[in-house]
């Protein structure tokens, strides 16, 4: 598996794996919009040129947020999202962040087992956060907020501390 950063030139490719990842894809317009941001930064993970997975972040001042991470459904368990993970937290110390945060439904089991073995841990809960229509009903799914501290010699990033 091969990691590269990727910019707004690859918003079609991420738009792609977003929409095969994710129920509600993101248009390569808003990719490519985002990743014009100030601080925001990617990264594509691929196997023989062939895309496994995605991450987007933001970093500014002294922290970083994972805007989205995903793996293709055939991809997953083979360690894509760890390493997407590992090479985000990497590229936002790098700019500077001390803290990365992300949020991520409460009911997805296998990334918030990913997350806790990764060092990440709650910080918070945003309700309703996540929205889906089934069946003509608006399902609301709630988001933990998690947190880690990308420098150890500041502390943790938990609240207060």
């Amino acid at each position: 598996m091969r990691l590269d950063d990727a910019g707004a030139a690859f918003a079609e490719v991420y738009a792609a794996l977003h929409g095969r990842c994710f129920a509600e894809g993101w248009s390569a317009a808003a990719i490519a919009e985002l990743l014009s941001g100030p601080g925001v930064f990617g990264a594509i993970a691929a196997a023989e040129a062939a895309p496994l997975g995605f991450v987007l972040c933001r970093a500014v001042a002294d922290e970083a947020e994972i805007l989205a991470i995903g793996t293709l459904p055939e991809a997953r368990g083979r360690g894509v999202a760890g390493a997407l993970l590992c090479r985000a937290e990497a590229a936002a110390a790098s700019r500077g962040a001390e803290r990365m945060f992300l949020e991520v439904a409460v009911t997805n089991d296998a990334a918030l087992a990913l997350y806790g073995r990764a060092g990440f841990h709650p910080v918070g809960t945003r309700r309703g956060y996540y929205r889906a229509q089934v069946g003509g009903r608006t399902i609301e799914t709630d988001a933990r907020i998690l947190a880690k501290n990308l420098n150890p010699a500041t502390g943790t990033a938990e609240p207060g501390k």
